[in-house]
């Protein structure tokens, strides 16, 4: 496989799956803000662009944060140079030039959701609007993987565009629980108090698993179990270890294909020995807040490994 497809396939999956992981970002703020008075809905949508790293973009182009100048700004901002519009466009350009080493469903999946997203998001989206278009990227990303997964051969390019979802997801989740959840959680003192089980249902809601995790908890929302269950729990296919385990296994099979192991190997051996055996209590213990620092350096780090292990090699 030549260096510029299996790099195609790869930002391809890591741009879908940021516009999937934005949309429910975006849907959860919007239920929370619907329920709160106007100084908090505006701590909500400020909290957003925090999540996504936008406060510089944003603060140039806007004074205050209301919900309809967010999420237009998210997804669809001139000043806003990775909006969803933008993402999308990456992922079918991506997908037009790894065209021969794609399926003709993920090729449709991609190009009919791109004609019909350039469309929603042609215009201003104003607030009847705003669901449909969340709903309709979500269900593109679900679309998508779904063609991808009943149609592809699982040769290198399946690796390279699994290994970018995982990377992207792992990174998505790392930022939602150190934007959202360590600002509720100021001190290890708060440590199962009862705050508020709203923004406990709004991390979980950002990353879809406020079902999951309501039935494996029998409804309980307290802040240990929460980063158990994304940081730990390796059944969640949006959890730290599911995407450590699900990288861990993409790049494995990279390294048999080219038969070397490559320095993304390498780093993700030595962040499986630092992490792998701990304990919730441990990562309290450590700081949350620390703890997926790291894990998010770690992660970025492995990503660029990636493309440099393997782009090149023919």
């Amino acid at each position: 496989m030549l260096g510029r497809t299996a790099n195609s396939l790869f930002w391809m999956f890591r741009y879908l799956e940021r516009a999937e992981n934005t949309a429910r970002l975006l849907e959860a703020a919007l239920r929370m803000a619907l329920t709160r008075d106007l100084v908090a809905a505006e701590a909500e949508w400020r909290s957003v662009i925090a999540t996504l790293g936008l406060q510089q973009p944003y603060e140039a182009a806007h004074e205050s944060y209301d919900g309809l100048t967010v999420w237009n700004f998210v997804l669809r901002g001139s000043s806003n140079s990775g909006n969803v519009r933008a993402m999308f466009g990456a992922v079918r350009s991506n997908a037009r030039q790894a065209r021969i080493n794609i399926s003709s469903d993920v090729w449709e999946a991609v190009n009919d959701n791109w004609m019909k997203l350039d469309k929603l998001l042609s215009r201003p989206v104003g607030q009847t609007a705003v669901g449909e278009v969340l709903g309709t990227i979500r269900r593109a990303g679900t679309q998508v993987h779904g063609a991808f997964d009943g149609s592809m051969l699982r040769d290198e390019g399946y690796h390279f565009a699994r290994a970018g979802t995982f990377i992207e997801r792992a990174d998505s989740t790392t930022r939602i629980l150190d934007m959202k959840y360590f600002l509720l959680l100021p001190s290890l003192s708060y440590v199962g108090s009862s705050l508020d089980t709203g923004q406990w249902e709004q991390v979980l809601r950002s990353v879809a698993g406020a079902r999951v995790y309501s039935w494996l908890n029998a409804g309980q929302i307290e802040a240990r179990g929460i980063v158990e269950f994304l940081v730990l729990d390796d059944r969640f296919p949006r959890s730290l270890a599911f995407c450590r385990s699900a990288l861990r296994e993409n790049l494995a099979a990279l390294a048999r294909m080219h038969g070397v192991d490559g320095q993304a190997i390498t780093l993700m051996r030595d962040a499986d020995t630092r992490i792998s055996h701990l304990s919730v209590d441990q990562i309290f213990d450590q700081g949350l807040h620390e703890f997926l620092v790291d894990f998010l350096a770690r992660n970025a780090a492995i990503g660029q490994a990636i493309a440099g292990d393997y782009r090149f090699h023919a």
